[in-house]
């Protein structure tokens, strides 16, 4: 193995039937949810995932907490090695590496007001008419399900004007609004694997990493990546968020996740003509 991959799921990888915009039988379940299924991949990605795993360093790399990473029934697994938590847990076999959990709460301590203050504060925000839910994750960061059609048109831009000067940064990803502190990130937690992998000698010197995603919270991740990819949706494609080493795939939805491993296993051969930086 000579790369590191580092993959998004949700709208990346992975799409719910809100997002999967191809009809019966191109659709196969990948995760139940109270014995209901809830997320899918077309049967081409579900492939093309199985064969990159089968032969390269793939990282499932995402926001979603440890509970909710382990419903999914990703094809290729069991992986090795996850990200969780935006970064905040890295799993090893399955398991939480708790170094890694010490050096992250650490830094978040550091960084500005506890959740507790951020969540105050967003509780006198919100309102029950278009709030669903307010989730705390891994005791980390919150998360809000909302309702688009009644959602204030600017709570988002007004709740992020009041956390950037506290060191939090806010996502909106369909119906969540996330609320994440800025030490809290998916790419910090992939430098730490890469710096492992070498110097454990399971990756070689100076191995690139690759990477995939859609949300403002994968921006640092594509940024770091030798080179990247992300769908034509999401919300770094609303932001018309680029970078001269992240390529933008030609279809959006569902079918987009199977551009990206398309990319991933050209990539690893060689064969694409992404421009990684210099």
């Amino acid at each position: 193995m000579t790369a590191l991959l580092a993959s998004d799921l949700d709208r990346t990888l992975v799409y719910s039937r809100r997002f999967f915009d191809t009809a019966p039988p191109t659709q196969q379940c990948v995760e139940m949810y109270r014995g209901e299924p809830i997320s899918y991949m077309t049967p081409t990605a579900a492939e093309l995932l199985r064969q990159l795993a089968a032969h390269n360093l793939v990282v499932p790399t995402t926001t979603r907490t440890v509970a909710q990473y382990a419903r999914i029934n990703l094809p290729g697994g069991p992986y090795r090695y996850a990200i969780t938590s935006n970064g905040g847990t890295l799993l090893v076999d399955g398991a939480p590496d708790q170094m890694w959990a010490s050096a992250v709460a650490a830094r978040i301590h550091e960084s500005g007001p506890p959740l507790s203050h951020i969540v105050a504060e967003l509780r006198t925000r919100v309102d029950d008419g278009w709030m669903r839910n307010l989730r705390i994750a891994e005791n980390l960061f919150c998360y809000l399900v909302v309702d688009e059609a009644t959602l204030p048109l600017h709570f988002v831009a007004d709740w992020e004007q009041w956390c950037l000067p506290r060191g939090w940064a806010v996502s909106q990803q369909g119906r969540k609004i996330y609320t994440v502190p800025k030490p809290l990130s998916k790419s910090t937690a992939v430098v730490e694997l890469h710096r492992r992998l070498i110097d454990t000698g399971q990756l070689p010197a100076g191995a690139p990493i690759l990477a995939a995603g859609d949300g403002a919270l994968d921006a640092t991740l594509l940024d770091l990546a030798d080179v990247a990819i992300r769908p034509a949706h999401g919300e770094l494609h609303t932001l018309n968020w680029q970078r001269t080493h992240v390529s933008v795939t030609a279809g959006s939805g569902a079918r987009a996740a199977e551009e990206i491993l398309t990319w991933f296993h050209q990539q690893v051969r060689g064969e694409t003509r992404s421009t990684p930086r210099t």
